[in-house]
């Protein structure tokens, strides 16, 4: 895995002589736009409270803003939450970052809510609800959350160093919050309580802006070529800080002008097919954070600066229908979920679809539209649920089918996905990636496959379990989710495969035609074994059948060493229930989609089962209480072989075999 959260270095203040990196966006013109910044007042694209045409309560979207307002409510007879050094603490201690975490959202869920509120009342109630949010927030020890902070390897500590603020992930959020907040309520929050906006200002510069420009050596800019998605998320709130609170025009445009050049490394390391190693989840804030700041600084500079001709970009745009496999299920590789919270920035894909050209995208966004919900919510942060209000193409989008295209092949990830036919989840649909185990997020995955029936995952990807100092350190893959022992690829001989990018797939070849698509590839390179000349695996979907093939055919090197005895197995993640006889698997989906039969050649090939409990709801709000790992043996075919499985649709047989009289076991340990 590459790690997304690596020690920062000490690092020192940028200097003229940096040579500066010049991307897609400076060729699109993005240096020069800066010079037509619009004042701070009017830089962000979203009118003030100021402008009751726009903010009266009867022309934003009525279920949007009751259901803001009963929240609201609701929070008046509560304390604020605080998040508690204690827990700050925690990290450093025993390594869990949920409980403190929460917290912060809360606070800053709580703050949104009232932001909205007093924009839409301009009531001295809701303003004082605002005054304590930002407050509580200025006062702060830290804005960086605490698994990124380096407070305890730079200075000894375990809690923060207000001296030396860390910029991260969570320190660009309240900044970028606390800047739409100004803008929406302006010189109606300096009435109110004069001396809060000179406080926003001095809070942002000191913990954000100032850091920034003082340091060029943060991880995530991606000096040494490995850009991810904090590049964009923190970039983008940099600039909405930046664009509204910074006066000085000269100061402004230099952190501007770095922040454009930051997001050019991002967005000249997406590949041309628009696709995302860390998946589907991490899309919406990588990509998408891009899109949405770039959109902000054409805004600032009246349209002098236009990104939309960059191909990588208008690809992008693609990428979230793309991956979708029916309903609220998306293909989950690396860290995300297979069934995400039903909460994302629809408006934000809707948008962008439109400003890029994509009616497909254009489709999949208006499919989240439905008529009597909420445009957007309060989780996705200030200046998306701010946009999402004023946008009334959004509001007024009419529901359309997802377009579920037939096949997508993303050749820089290796990864591809089909289904019998375009615009329908009905039947099987199958992915398969190639890839290698040093993609951002990674799992130990190459060559794993996931089916799903009638959309929903059957054959999976267990997704990752909550954060916790362990997932992105050096006991990463001491995680169950992140082995390959519990993905749909062979271990083999006993051994998993290995992390690192040079544990890749090799001669991968995607074919997609009117009778099926196929992904084949080796996998001997994944493996840390010398004994292994080749294992190479075919991913099939029969368009005329129906049915999906799994043929995985191998050549070991014979030996009389007592490692090279030890078993080698198929392995299939499954979700739902399953019976097991010879030579086949029944499966009865989730959700009620029906059933898959596996069947196995050949069928003399022994299998067994072993039930995962699964008690973090990160995983449990998925899937269920339990996952199941189907393991079929293969070591008696001997040392050279060809193991073929077939996932056939159908509703359940009669003849079924029985389930098991109990799950193998509930802890992981396999059973015969």
């Amino acid at each position: 895995m590459r790690p997304t959260t690596p020690p920062a270095a000490t690092g020192g203040p940028a200097t003229a002589t940096r040579p500066r990196f010049a991307g897609p966006l400076a060729a699109a013109g993005g240096i020069t736009a800066v010079a037509h910044l619009a004042a701070p007042e009017r830089s962000l694209p979203v009118p003030p409270a100021r402008d009751r045409d726009v903010w009266r309560p009867e022309a934003l979207d009525g279920p949007t803003l009751s259901a803001l307002r009963d929240r609201a409510l609701g929070d008046l007879d509560t304390p604020w939450p605080l998040p508690l050094p204690r827990e700050y603490a925690r990290y450093f201690r025993d390594g869990h970052r949920d409980t403190y975490e929460q917290s912060v959202f809360a606070q800053q869920r709580r703050l949104s809510r009232a932001a909205v509120m007093a924009a839409v009342t301009m009531s001295p109630l809701w303003m004082d609800e605002v005054l304590d949010g930002v407050t509580l927030l200025c006062e702060q020890s830290s804005w960086c959350w605490p698994a990124h902070d380096d407070t305890q390897r730079v200075h000894g500590a375990i809690v923060p160093t207000v001296t030396d603020p860390y910029l991260d992930l969570g320190a660009g959020e309240v900044a970028g919050q606390l800047a739409w907040l100004d803008h929406l309520l302006d010189d109606a929050l300096d009435e109110h309580a004069p001396g809060l906006r000179a406080r926003i200002r001095h809070e942002v510069d000191r913990r954000v802006l100032t850091p920034f420009e003082r340091r060029r050596d943060w991880h995530w800019l991606g000096l040494d070529g490995d850009v991810h998605n904090w590049n964009p998320w923190i970039h983008g709130n940099v600039l909405v800080a930046a664009l509204r609170l910074v006066d000085d025009p000269q100061r402004r445009a230099s952190i501007v002008d770095l922040v454009l050049e930051g997001l050019d490394r991002y967005v000249a390391g997406l590949p041309a097919d628009g696709a995302i190693d860390e998946g589907y989840a991490y899309w919406w804030n990588g990509a998408c954070r891009a899109i949405e700041a770039l959109d902000i600084l054409a805004h600032a500079t009246g349209g002098a600066f236009d990104p939309t001709g960059i191909p990588a970009l208008r690809e992008t745009v693609a990428f979230p229908h793309r991956v979708h496999l029916g309903g609220p299920w998306y293909l989950n590789l690396a860290d995300g979920q297979a069934r995400p919270p039903a909460h994302q920035p629809w408006h934000a894909l809707y948008r962008a679809a439109r400003r890029y050209g994509d009616p497909a995208a254009l489709a999949h966004a208006a499919a989240h539209r439905r008529s009597g919900e909420p445009l957007a919510h309060e989780e996705q942060g200030l200046g998306r649920l701010l946009r999402a209000l004023v946008d009334r193409e959004w509001r007024d989008a009419e529901p359309q089918p997802s377009p579920l295209p037939r096949d997508v092949w993303f050749g820089s990830t290796q990864v591809l996905i089909a289904r019998t036919q375009a615009g329908r989840a009905t039947g099987l649909t199958l992915a398969a990636k190639g890839g290698h185990n040093g993609e951002h997020h990674n799992h130990n995955d190459v060559g794993s496959v996931v089916v799903a029936l009638h959309g929903v995952p059957v054959l999976v990807d267990a997704g990752r379990p909550t954060y916790t100092a362990q997932t992105f350190g050096p006991d990463r893959y001491a995680i169950w989710t992140m082995q390959s022992a519990w993905h749909n690829v062979p271990e083999i001989r006993g051994t998993g495969q290995r992390d690192g990018a040079g544990y890749a797939a090799r001669a991968v070849t995607a074919t997609v035609d009117d009778a099926g698509a196929q992904l084949s590839l080796d996998l001997a390179a994944a493996y840390p074994r010398d004994d292994l000349r080749h294992w190479r695996r075919t991913a099939r979907l029969d368009r005329t059948t129906g049915l999906v093939h799994i043929t995985d055919t191998w050549e070991l090197q014979p030996g009389d060493q007592p490692e090279q005895d030890a078993p080698t197995t198929v392995r299939w993640l499954v979700a739902g229930e399953i019976r097991v006889g010879s030579g086949t698997a029944e499966i009865t989906a989730l959700e009620g989609a029906g059933t898959v039969r596996l069947t196995w050649e050949p069928a003399d090939a022994p299998c067994r089962i072993t039930a995962r409990r699964l008690d973090d709801p990160m995983l449990s709000d998925v899937w269920g209480d339990r996952l199941t790992r189907l393991d079929i043996d293969v070591t008696a075919l001997g040392p050279s072989g060809t193991l073929v499985v077939t996932v056939v649709p159908g509703p359940a047989s009669p003849t079924a075999p029985p389930p098991l009289a109990a799950p193998a076991s509930l802890d992981g340990k396999e059973r015969p």
